[in-house]
C-alpha cells in the first residue's frame, strides 16, 4: 500500500515540475517564417522555392466571377441545393450542374440515338457515370472540400439560347481557407468547341502548389469493342494512343506533350484540349464498364494574393473528318483507320464529294466502288486473262494428273513443263489481286467507321448503312445472326455473286481443293451476315463489276 502511495506522489510531482518549467522558462513567442519558405498547400516543406502567379489585382475587371469580399463571405454560406444551367446552340444542348460545375448532359442536335425519326437526341454523357464529364480535382488534395464543392453560377437564368457570337458562364466556389476557384465556360454559336478556364485565386495565408486533374470518363461496351475501338484515347508527342481496357492494368500512366486526351467510341469523341501544349500526364483507370481518362497538369506555385489560370477547350461531338479538319488543332488525328489510314482517308473524302452531288450514301458507295474498279481495270484484266489461260489448260492438266497420279514428283515436273510450253504463269492471276488488297481493306475500315454512314438511308428496308440489313424483324433467334433478326437480303445476294464468280474461275484440278473453294462463298456469307449494310453493298457491287469484267475477258480471249 505504501508503494502505491509513493508512486502516486511521484507522478503528481512530475506533472507539477513539467508544467512549471514550460510556464516559467520556455519562450512561446512564435518565430516568423518568410513567405517564400512557407510550405505550400499540397506539398512538403522545402528549403527554397520559386514564387509564381499573377497578382489578383491584375485580374481582368470584366471577367465573370464574384468580388473578393462576396467570395470570402460565400465560404460561410450553409450547404444548398445545386441548380443546373443549360445552354443551347445549333449544334448541342449542354447542362452543367452547380454540384462540382460538371457537365451532366450534352445532346447533339444533328444526331440521334436511333434511326427512328422520333428517337432521342444523341447523349454524350451517360447517366450511369453519375459525376458527369470534366470534373476536376487536385492530385495532392490541397484544397479541402473541393471534392464535394457546390459552385455558384453567376447568372440568374437557368437556360440560355445562343444563336450568334459567344457567351461566357462562370461558376465560383470558395474553400474554407479562402481559396477562390472559378470554372469559366465559353460557348460559341458556330462551333462544337467549348472554351474552359480554370482560375485559382489564393486568399489563404498559405502558398498553393499542386497538380490539377481533369476527368473524362466513358462507358465501354464489350460487344462494340470487338469490331471498333472504344476507350481511352490521347495524342501524346504527336502520336495517337488508343489504349485498350485490358492493357490499362499493365500501363496506366503516359507522359509527354499532350495535345488532347479523352474518350472515344466508334463515331464520337469527348476530350480536353490544353490551349498551351506542355509536358503533362495522362492517367487511366478502368472499373468495368467505366474507363476514365485523367489529364494531369502541374500548377505553378501560387502564393497568397496571387492567381493562376489554366485554359482549355472541350470537344464533345462527331468524329467527322471534315469537321475536325476545320479546327486549328490536331483533333483530326483522332480519326484513324489503322494500317491503311493513308488510303482510307482519300476514299472517305471521295465518298463525301460524291454525296455532295448525289445526296445518297448508298449510291455514293456504289459510284466510289465503280471509280476504284476503273482505276484497277488494267490489273484486273491481267489477272482474269491469266485465269482464262489457266482454264484452257485444265483438260491437259487433268490428263497429266491421271497419268502420273502415282508419281507426284513426275506429275509436278510435267505440269511445270506445261506452263512453260504455253507460257502461262500460275501466279499471274493472283499477284494483281494482291496489289488491290490494301485498297479493299482500307475501304472496309473506312466504311465501318465513317460517321457519315451512321443512320444514313439507302433504299427500301435499308434505312441505316451502318447497321446490318434486315428485311422484316423476327421474334426468334437465327443461328450466326446478331439481333435484330430478319432476312439479310443484301448479304444473301452478295453470297450468290461470290458463288457465281467462283464458278467462273478455273478449277485447280484437285477435287478436294475445288470443293473447299466452292464452300468459300458460304463461309463469307456467314461472316458478312452481321456486317454493316454499307460494307455489304460495297462488296456486292465490287463482285458484280468483277463478274462483268471477267465475263468480258473470257469472251474476248476465248
Amino acid at each position: 500500500m505504501d508503494e502505491q502511495k509513493r508512486l502516486f506522489i511521484a507522478i503528481i510531482l512530475s506533472i507539477v515540475v513539467i508544467v512549471g518549467w514550460n510556464l516559467f522558462f520556455v519562450d512561446t513567442t512564435p518565430v516568423p517564417v518568410p513567405q517564400d519558405q512557407q510550405p505550400a498547400l499540397g506539398e512538403q516543406p522545402a528549403a527554397t522555392r520559386e514564387t509564381n502567379g499573377t497578382p489578383i489585382a491584375d485580374y481582368t475587371p470584366g471577367s465573370p466571377g464574384v468580388t473578393d469580399a462576396t467570395a470570402v463571405a460565400a465560404a460561410s454560406i450553409p450547404a444548398r441545393d445545386a441548380r443546373t444551367i443549360s445552354v443551347s446552340t445549333q449544334f448541342y444542348n449542354i447542362v452543367i450542374s452547380e454540384n462540382g460545375a460538371n457537365v451532366q448532359s450534352l445532346t447533339l442536335n444533328n444526331f440521334r440515338e436511333g434511326v427512328e425519326a422520333d428517337a432521342s437526341l444523341k447523349e454524350m454523357v451517360s447517366p450511369d457515370l453519375g459525376t458527369g464529364l470534366f470534373g476536376f480535382e487536385l492530385e495532392g488534395k490541397s484544397i479541402p472540400g473541393l471534392e464535394t464543392a457546390v459552385f455558384t453560377a453567376q447568372t440568374e437564368s437557368t437556360h440560355m439560347d445562343l444563336t450568334q457570337g459567344e457567351k461566357r458562364l462562370a461558376f465560383t466556389w470558395t474553400s474554407p481557407h479562402g481559396v477562390i476557384v472559378e470554372k469559366v465556360f465559353t460557348f460559341s454559336a458556330d462551333s462544337y468547341l467549348i472554351g474552359f478556364d480554370l482560375v485559382f485565386k489564393n486568399h489563404s495565408g498559405m502558398p498553393l502548389k499542386d497538380s490539377l486533374m481533369l476527368a473524362i470518363p466513358g462507358m465501354v461496351d464489350p460487344k462494340n469493342a470487338r469490331f471498333s475501338f472504344e476507350g481511352a484515347t490521347a495524342l501524346i508527342n504527336g502520336e495517337l494512343e488508343n489504349v485498350k481496357t485490358k492493357k490499362i492494368e499493365d500501363k496506366d500512366t503516359y507522359e509527354g506533350v499532350i495535345d488532347w486526351a479523352g474518350y472515344t467510341d466508334r463515331y464520337f469523341l469527348s476530350c480536353v484540349i490544353p490551349k498551351s501544349q506542355k509536358e503533362a500526364k495522362v492517367k487511366l483507370s478502368f472499373q468495368e464498364p467505366v474507363v476514365t481518362t485523367q489529364y494531369v497538369q502541374s500548377m505553378e506555385r501560387l502564393d497568397p494574393g496571387k492567381q493562376f489560370t489554366a485554359s482549355f477547350d472541350f470537344f464533345m461531338g462527331p468524329k467527322s473528318l471534315k469537321l475536325l479538319s476545320s479546327y486549328d488543332n490536331s483533333l483530326k488525328k483522332a480519326i484513324n483507320f489503322g494500317w491503311f489510314d493513308i488510303l482510307a482517308k482519300p476514299c472517305l473524302m471521295g465518298m463525301n464529294l460524291i454525296h455532295e452531288v448525289i445526296p445518297n450514301y448508298g449510291i455514293a458507295i456504289m459510284l466510289l466502288t465503280l471509280l476504284i474498279k476503273i482505276v484497277f481495270w488494267p490489273l484486273g484484266t491481267k489477272s482474269y486473262r491469266a485465269m482464262n489461260d489457266m482454264k484452257k489448260l485444265q483438260p491437259l492438266m487433268m490428263e497429266l494428273r491421271e497419268k502420273y497420279k502415282d508419281d507426284k514428283q513426275r506429275m509436278n515436273q510435267e505440269v511445270m513443263g506445261l506452263y512453260k510450253t504455253y507460257k502461262v504463269n500460275p501466279m499471274s492471276g493472283c499477284l494483281p489481286m494482291l496489289v488491290q488488297m490494301p485498297i479493299f481493306f482500307a475501304l472496309y475500315r473506312m466504311l465501318y467507321q465513317a460517321i457519315e454512314l451512321r443512320h444514313a438511308p439507302f433504299m427500301g428496308w435499308i434505312n441505316d448503312l451502318s447497321s446490318p440489313d434486315r428485311l422484316f424483324h423476327f421474334d426468334f433467334a437465327i443461328p450466326f445472326m446478331q439481333a435484330p433478326y430478319g432476312i439479310p437480303v443484301l448479304t444473301i445476294i452478295m453470297g450468290a455473286t461470290m458463288f457465281l464468280q467462283q464458278k467462273m474461275s478455273p478449277s485447280t484440278g484437285d477435287p478436294t481443293q475445288a470443293k473447299m473453294m466452292m464452300l468459300m462463298p458460304l463461309f463469307m456469307t456467314f461472316i458478312f451476315i452481321n456486317f454493316p449494310a454499307g460494307l455489304v453493298l460495297y462488296w456486292l457491287v465490287n463482285n458484280v463489276l468483277s463478274i462483268g469484267q471477267q465475263y468480258y475477258i473470257q469472251k474476248k480471249f476465248a
